[in-house]
């Protein structure tokens, strides 16, 4: 990989996280596209620059994420006050969703991790779940605008679809997003905690793979792969705000369509 691969790649993944066509189908595409191998230092590589757009997340909610995370600590370390804590405090209620999400997506990747990395060395078969990504979107355009706001068992629901999307192809944001519509969340409070969500699995995976990226890659290679992560730190912030003027204007099966010409073509052309 060239530095302006690892550029373009990263504004790929910036722009797709968050905008709901799959970073994760795209970087399996364009590694194809660029004739790059898949796996090894490719699923390093989306690591670090899903890495790139967690840190997107946390400067475009800097201040939310300031107090939400003063307010769990404070009442998390009082465990007799929990369960009031977590009935009269908003932030250590979404707190508590936010780890409830973790459980399906920790238990699919213990259990399907080899095989869901082995799907990133398939570029067709991530063309195919764009459509089915195409389809999870549409189907917000007969999901009737809901006022709910996230509970435990939604939290359960939305951690599934987040599983879901660890198969490249599936969207992240529009599996999560789409869920928690079709249960009457507030899309806005929808896209929010879909984002939220996000942090913790990224900033775990990453630290799963920093021993095996200390140790697989020399300097030149982190020269590399470094301005890939800053682009997609940069796209990211773009990407969320854009993705949050569509879900406030009920838009957002509008990029259904873009999934289904992608995969479409993936499918045609591969």
């Amino acid at each position: 990989m060239d530095w302006w691969e690892s550029i373009l790649l990263g504004l790929v993944q910036g722009l797709t996280e968050f905008i709901p066509v799959s970073s994760s189908g795209h970087l399996v595409l364009g590694q194809y596209m660029l004739g790059l191998e898949a796996g090894g230092n490719g699923v390093l590589f989306e690591v670090l620059v899903h890495f790139g757009t967690v840190m997107s997340i946390v400067w475009v909610y800097r201040h939310r994420l300031g107090v939400l995370v003063r307010d769990a600590v404070v009442h998390a370390v009082q465990p007799a006050a929990w369960a009031a804590s977590y009935a009269d405090q908003p932030n250590f209620r979404m707190s508590v969703h936010i780890l409830l999400t973790m459980i399906p997506t920790g238990l699919i990747y213990v259990l399907l991790g080899d095989r869901i990395e082995a799907a990133f060395a398939a570029p067709q078969f991530a063309a195919g779940m764009l459509l089915v990504t195409g389809t999870l979107l549409l189907l917000t355009m007969w999901s009737n605008k809901g006022t709910r706001q996230v509970g435990p068992l939604n939290s359960l629901l939305i951690g599934l679809a987040q599983a879901a999307a660890m198969i490249p192809g599936i969207s992240r944001s529009g599996a999560t997003i789409c869920t928690a519509m079709y249960q009457q969340i507030d899309p806005e409070e929808a896209a929010d905690f879909s984002f939220l969500m996000l942090l913790p699995v990224v900033l775990g995976a990453t630290l799963l793979k920093l021993g095996e990226a200390a140790s697989a890659l020399d300097g030149a290679a982190w020269g590399v792969m470094l301005p890939g992560v800053l682009a997609a730190f940069l796209s990211g912030i773009a990407a969320i705000r854009l993705v949050l003027i569509f879900v406030k204007r009920g838009r957002f099966h509008f990029f259904a369509a873009y999934c289904f010409i992608v995969g479409g073509l993936g499918l045609l052309l591969i």
